[in-house]
């Protein structure tokens, strides 16, 4: 593998509706790094998959059609099938010498003991900042409750008094949705309690590997925590 010592990779990582999207979108195009988020790689695979497929993995199968249901559940998809699929995308950004953001990906500590070693190689520790954004669970579930996204590409839409009434996207005039299955108050509360669970140990990983762990308040407002972030990654 090839180490590209001068381009960066940024991993933001924090409890649903923390903003990982936002920030790192809003990253992306300060910084020209290209955004690779996990929700984005699954979903493409869920539409484009057949359901019947399987991916066997460290000599267990992992089904299409499972992973479905456990990703509109709110329960987190295996860690092993993410995974797989997001080193897919991380070598081929490093094999077109690209710098990028992740988001949504690690989020458990078997995927960072996957990722991050790959990373490292690929990239060089020095050049890796990891983020953290830190916010309430009742933030979370507010957040995520009054969610909206628009059909086409995905933004995800603030929910505050300017914006409760829009039912199209200012950004590329598509219809704005609701997140179904994956934003309603139960399913979110089994997200709540994965995060807990099973991202929120990677904070020790990171810090017992050498890494850097940045933490930023994400109950601010999105352009006071983009301040920060940048100050952070400087």
């Amino acid at each position: 593998m090839t180490l590209f010592k001068m381009q960066k990779v940024i991993i933001i990582f924090g409890a649903p509706g923390s903003g990982k999207g936002t920030q790192a979108g809003l990253l992306s195009e300060n910084l020209g790094f290209y955004h690779l988020e996990s929700s984005k790689v699954l979903e493409y695979c869920f539409k484009n998959e057949d359901t019947n497929k399987v991916f066997s993995i460290d000599g267990k199968d992992y089904k299409v059609g499972g992973e479905i249901e456990n990703w509109k559940t709110g329960i987190l998809t295996s860690p092993p099938f993410v995974t797989v699929l997001m080193l897919e995308e991380i070598k081929k950004l490093a094999g077109r010498g690209e710098s990028f953001i992740m988001s949504g990906s690690p989020r458990t500590i078997y995927e960072v003991e996957k990722e991050m070693p790959v990373l490292v190689e690929l990239y060089g520790k020095e050049n890796i900042k990891v983020l953290f954004l830190e916010i309430s669970a009742e933030t979370t579930i507010f957040r995520n409750s009054h969610r909206k996204i628009c059909e086409l590409m995905r933004h995800s839409i603030l929910s505050n008094k300017e914006t409760e009434n829009l039912t199209i996207c200012p950004l590329d005039g598509s219809k704005l949705v609701k997140r179904k299955d994956l934003d309603d108050p139960e399913t979110i509360k089994v997200r709540i309690r994965e995060y807990n669970e099973r991202t929120l140990p990677m904070v020790e990983y990171f810090e017992k590997n050498n890494f850097q762990v940045k933490k930023i308040n994400g109950e601010q407002f999105v352009a006071d925590v983009h301040k920060d972030i940048l100050a952070a990654i400087q």
